[in-house]
C-alpha cells in the first residue's frame, strides 16, 4: 500500500456486466463512508464524475488496489482493463463477470454477427428500427461519434491481463465485500492469484439440508418451478439439479435459504478445473440405470445442458478453449 501519511488509492469499474457488483458496494451503507475516510477513491465511474482523462493522468502503478467488474466484450472494456492494469499495483477481479464471464459469456455460443443480427433484426418484438444495426462511427451535427468494437466472443479479465486476486460472487454478498476491503486495507493480502473473500470448501459441503447420502437415484431431472420443493430435503434428491457439489462456498447460501438450488455463481473450488464437466460427472453418479435409452431420457430432460452446466462459467470453460482455440 501507499505511504502511512497518505490514504490508499482505489479504483472502482464495471465492463460488461450488469452492475450487481456496485450495487453491493453502495450496499455497505455507512461503512461505505468508513472506507471513504480510510481510502482516496480515484476512479468511480458509476457513482463520482470521473472521466477517461483522470486515470491516464495517474502515474502508473499509483493506483494501490483496482477492483475490475465485468467481461471483456468490447474494445473500451479492452481499452480500459489494459490501462487500470498498467496503472493499478493489484487488480482484483470482482465478481462473477470479471471472474469467468458469467451470464454474458453464455453468448459465447454464437458469434457477434449473429448476435447482432438477433438483436437488431429477427427478435420479435423489434419496432420500425428493425433492420437497422450500429455503425463503428456515425456522422453528427457536433461532429463524428465512435462505437466500442463489439468484439467476437467475451473474455474473462484474466483473458485480456494480468490478475492479482480472484473476488467470485453474482454479485459478491455485501459482508465478503467488507471482509475484502478489511484484508485489503490491513495488508494481509495472501498469494498472488488466490481467490478471496470465499471458502475452500464447497456449498455442498455447508448446505444445511438434508443430503441423503447415496440413497439419491434419479430417472428425470425437473425445474424448479415443476416441483412443490421441499424446504429441508436435499434440491438432487428431488430431482431438481443443484451446482452445490460443484460450487465454492462463501455466499451465505441466499439461494438455499430461498429454497432454490444454488446456481453455481462463485464459481469451481480449487482442484475443479472445469465446473461444468465436474457438474455432469457428478450427476451421473446420480442416475438409476445403466440402460442407454432411459439415460438418453434423463439427460433429455435436462432443459438447456450448457447453459444448467456453464451458466456462470463458460467464458472460462474447457468449451470455450476448444471454440476459440
Amino acid at each position: 500500500m501507499t505511504g502511512s501519511n497518505t490514504k490508499p488509492k482505489v479504483a472502482f469499474y464495471w465492463a460488461a456486466s450488469c452492475g450487481g457488483c456496485e450495487i453491493t458496494v453502495t450496499e455497505l451503507g455507512m461503512r461505505l463512508v468508513t472506507v471513504g475516510e480510510l481510502v482516496d477513491i480515484v476512479f468511480w465511474p458509476c457513482a463520482m464524475d470521473f472521466k477517461y482523462e483522470d486515470v491516464e493522468a495517474l502515474q502508473d502503478g499509483e493506483v494501490d488496489v483496482c477492483f475490475f467488474n465485468g467481461g471483456i466484450r468490447n474494445s473500451e472494456n479492452e481499452h480500459i482493463a489494459k490501462l487500470l492494469r498498467r496503472k493499478s499495483k493489484v487488480m482484483v477481479a470482482f465478481g462473477s463477470c470479471a471472474n469467468e464471464g458469467c451470464i454474458p459469456g453464455l453468448a459465447n455460443l454464437f458469434d457477434a454477427e449473429s448476435i447482432m443480427e438477433r438483436v437488431y433484426t429477427t427478435i420479435p418484438s423489434l419496432d420500425d428500427s428493425r433492420g437497422t444495426l450500429p455503425a463503428p462511427s456515425s456522422q453528427v451535427p457536433e461532429g463524428e461519434i465512435e462505437l466500442p468494437l463489439f468484439c467476437d466472443h467475451l473474455k474473462t479479465l484474466a483473458q485480456v491481463v494480468d490478475v492479482d486476486y480472484f473476488m467470485p460472487g453474482c454479485p459478491p454478498v455485501v459482508e465478503q465485500v467488507w471482509n475484502v476491503l478489511q484484508v485489503i486495507l490491513g495488508g494481509q493480502l495472501p498469494a498472488k492469484g488466490s481467490v478471496i473473500g470465499a471458502d475452500d470448501k464447497t456449498v455442498c459441503d455447508v448446505c444445511p439440508l438434508n443430503k441423503m447420502g447415496s440413497s439419491i437415484r434419479i430417472k428425470e431431472f425437473k425445474r424448479p418451478h415443476e416441483v412443490d420443493l421441499d424446504p429441508d430435503v436435499c434440491f438432487l434428491a428431488q430431482g431438481v439439479i443443484c451446482l452445490g457439489p460443484v460450487t465454492r462456498a462463501g455466499c451465505g447460501l441466499p439461494c438455499i435459504q430461498g429454497n432454490m438450488p444454488c446456481r453455481g455463481c462463485y464459481g469451481p473450488p480449487d482442484g475443479v478445473v472445469d465446473q461444468g464437466s465436474k457438474l455432469l460427472s457428478a450427476i451421473a453418479g446420480l442416475m438409476d440405470t445403466d440402460n442407454p435409452e432411459e439415460l438418453e431420457h434423463t439427460m433429455d430432460s435436462i432443459v438447456d445442458l450448457v447453459g444448467t452446466c456453464y451458466r456462470f462459467s463458460l467464458a472460462d470453460s474447457v468449451l470455450n478453449e476448444l471454440k476459440y482455440k
